[in-house]
């Protein structure tokens, strides 16, 4: 917080919330690209992961954590839940699936306690990758 306060009070007039500590406004795409790779490496993460792919694994940790479209739709900036299931099908359909085993195991008299699967890694189309939450941490 100390750092967001004082880089605000160098320049009170910018509306960023992390400027640029030379111009005071945006950072350039080639500056955050190259802070990305320097954060990877130290945390000994792929430097070949994208920024955006950490976006997708957070959106796919909070789909199978329960958080509802609607609100993960806010968070992301999606126009529609429609858009934000759209985009997450493969976790909504492996929900689906585990909720089907446990009602399944519900009707038998039988609790299902099935470890809940790895997701499965987006389509090639997507480019995006999910990043083993013990390496996002």
């Amino acid at each position: 917080m100390d750092l967001l306060i004082a880089g605000h009070e160098r320049y009170p007039d910018s509306p960023y919330m992390f400027m640029s500590p030379k111009t005071g406004g945006m950072w350039s795409p080639e500056s955050i690209a190259r802070i990305h790779k320097k954060l990877l490496k130290a945390a000994g993460i792929d430097t070949g992961v994208r920024f955006h792919d950490f976006r997708h694994t957070f959106a796919t940790l909070a789909m199978q954590s329960g958080v509802d479209a609607k609100t993960l739709a806010s968070i992301l900036g999606h126009y529609s839940a429609g858009f934000t299931l759209d985009t997450y099908t493969h976790v909504t359909h492996q929900m689906q699936q585990g909720a089907a085993d446990k009602i399944g195991g519900f009707m038998e008299g039988v609790a299902v306690t099935t470890p809940e699967p790895e997701p499965p890694e987006p389509t090639r189309e997507s480019g995006c990758r999910i990043i083993p939450f013990a390496q996002a941490m």
